[in-house]
């Protein structure tokens, strides 16, 4: 009990921040952007440095009269590229009230993540400097990602992911973009589903339709369709371990239909099946369009 025991502290985590003093007062924003382009490539230095990538920058802006001005940007995935973090910035530093001039900047990297290095190839694209590293369609999503839901919020940049069910209501969930990542849609088995869906709307004057047949004219949207041809039916029962009021009626009977007027329509009625409550069978709807 005599032998010391030395402390291993835990190392203090890196702070990614910057800042400028000016000489003089600044009040244009091309100077500001000026500014900020100088503390960018300091802040992304350091990140790189540690291996981590910015999700949320402050910058703040000292003005003259010890009034300070905050721009926050948020990012949809860790980045550390100065010019394209840059073009977030813009919008925010315009609407800044200058007074009389700033004579500070602080930029700070509030939120981080891990961002090892990768290898990047080398060209000129739009949005890309010639010779420099070229912008792949990852990085052009996740600019457009970010410069949306610096305007709208970041919950509000939804995407539609895939999930296992037969349902049409609930083969997809929609996620946040800029925490979400995209999912390949699993290859199905079955006729195709049409590319726009949208809840059951009643269709009205169907006439000529046959026992287990679509109707021959119906009206939808107040227009007037003929059915010119019919793929079907593709028929779905409801999932017995959730209870979806919309399909308490039962099975669906789902049609392809191809009208003289154009549209692809997905049209859906309820058989009558022994077992199962088909209040409704004469009523049919249109649930999606196709391409």
């Amino acid at each position: 009990g005599t032998r010391p025991e030395p402390v291993d502290a835990e190392r203090e985590a890196p702070h990614f921040g910057v800042r400028m003093t000016l000489p003089e007062p600044i009040g244009l924003q091309e100077d500001v952007m000026a500014g900020l382009e100088r503390l960018l490539a300091r802040l992304c230095e350091t990140l790189t440095r540690h291996q981590h990538g910015a999700r949320r920058v402050l910058l703040e802006l000292r003005r003259v009269d010890r009034e300070t001005a905050h721009v926050r940007v948020g990012l949809a995935r860790p980045m550390r590229d100065p010019a394209r973090i840059a073009a977030l910035f813009e919008k925010g530093v315009a609407e800044v009230e200058a007074g009389f001039g700033i004579d500070a900047l602080r930029l700070c990297a509030e939120v981080t993540e891990k961002l090892p290095p990768e290898q990047l190839g080398h060209g000129s694209t739009p949005g890309s400097t010639p010779g420099g590293p070229t912008l792949r369609s990852e990085d052009a999503l996740a600019d457009l990602i970010s410069r949306l839901g610096n305007r709208l919020g970041f919950d509000a940049v939804q995407r539609l992911l895939p999930a296992d069910s037969t349902i049409p209501e609930r083969s997809f969930l929609i996620a946040p973009a800029a925490y979400s990542e995209a999912e390949e849609t699993p290859p199905r088995r079955g006729p195709p589903r049409p590319q726009i869906l949208f809840p059951p709307e009643l269709v009205s004057g169907a006439r000529g339709a046959q026992p287990g047949h679509p109707p021959a004219q119906f009206r939808w949207r107040n227009m007037r369709f003929s059915t010119l041809r019919a793929t079907g039916p593709e028929r779905i029962a409801p999932e017995w371990w959730f209870d979806d009021p919309a399909w308490r009626s039962g099975l669906r009977d789902y049609w392809r239909i191809e009208t003289r007027e154009g549209p692809r329509l997905w049209l859906f009625h309820t058989p009558q099946v022994a077992g199962w409550d088909a209040g409704g069978a004469q009523d049919w709807f249109v649930q999606g369009e196709f391409a």
